[in-house]
């Protein structure tokens, strides 16, 4: 009888130690939920992850978060912040790297903060010795959003807005890459390496130049190197294209027709869209 009760309780031992793992394995929800939204800014890439807390009918602003103090801008860790290149924000120069951030609401301006230490729980260790960058933002009345959210609604070569949204806020800052300064650098470079064939790279800084109206007598120059090496479709495209937007109609119609003369049987498309342009600059 004894072992038989020995036997029972050890088989009771075994299902109980067989259950633990699954308790310790119990994977739920959380209330507010990880997101992480990037955006390439010309050459540069930003990236935040954040928790995303809810309204649920609370006070949120002066309530939840409380006016004049540190918060994590979100929920669960502090939201992080990674910039891949050196960048502006509201105008301050940042190195680039991965930062928290955090800010201080108040009732008529915000703070924004970039902090070093970019893996922290909330705000609750936040240092202020550690900060690399403060700005001040300004807040706007806006829809009502339920969930918090880091939004890009505005975005160039050189710049874009980032806008923290959540309940009837909006708060609004610019980060700056630089980067027309920084593609213009990397073609004067690309070109001194170029092999002396090389008509392509020519081609694509005199583009570049143009499109950003930056350096055009460069763009010039590069250029008609470009079709000096190759005369070929798209160099002479692109500077009918160019004459046209300086007013000179029947130059860049010269240009164009020659362009057509060069297409081979795979520039079709690109053939008729000169052809279209070329009806145009002629009436």
């Amino acid at each position: 009888m004894h072992s038989k009760r020995v036997l029972v309780s050890l088989i009771m031992l075994a299902a109980l130690l067989a259950a633990i793992p699954s308790f310790a394995q119990l994977k739920l929800p959380r209330p507010s939920q990880h997101a992480t939204v990037s955006q390439t800014i010309g050459l540069t890439d930003v990236t935040i992850t954040y928790s995303r807390p809810g309204v649920k009918a609370r006070q949120i602003w002066g309530g939840l978060v409380p006016y004049d103090q540190v918060w994590r801008t979100g929920a669960n860790e502090a939201t992080q912040i990674v910039f891949s290149d050196d960048v502006t924000i509201n105008g301050q120069p940042l190195p680039k790297g991965s930062y928290s951030l955090h800010t201080i609401p108040g009732k008529d301006t915000w703070t924004i903060i970039i902090n070093t230490d970019d893996k922290q729980w909330g705000s609750y260790s936040y240092d202020k010795a550690k900060d690399a960058l403060r700005v001040t933002a300004k807040p706007e009345k806006a829809e009502f959003r339920e969930w918090l959210t880091f939004e890009f609604p505005e975005v160039s070569t050189d710049s874009a807005k980032v806008v923290i949204r959540w309940e009837n806020l909006a708060v609004p800052f610019t980060v700056g890459t630089n980067t027309t300064a920084k593609a213009m650098a990397n073609i004067h470079a690309a070109i001194e390496a170029a092999k002396p064939d090389d008509w392509r790279v020519l081609m694509n800084g005199a583009r570049f130049a143009y499109d950003n109206k930056v350096s055009t007598d460069d763009a010039a120059k590069w250029l008609d190197q470009s079709i000096k090496i190759n005369e070929n479709i798209s160099n002479l495209w692109l500077k009918a294209q160019v004459q046209a937007k300086s007013g000179d109609k029947a130059a860049a119609v010269a240009s164009a027709e020659k362009a057509i003369a060069k297409a081979e049987p795979k520039d079709g498309e690109v053939a008729s869209e000169i052809k279209k342009s070329v009806a145009q600059w002629k009436k």
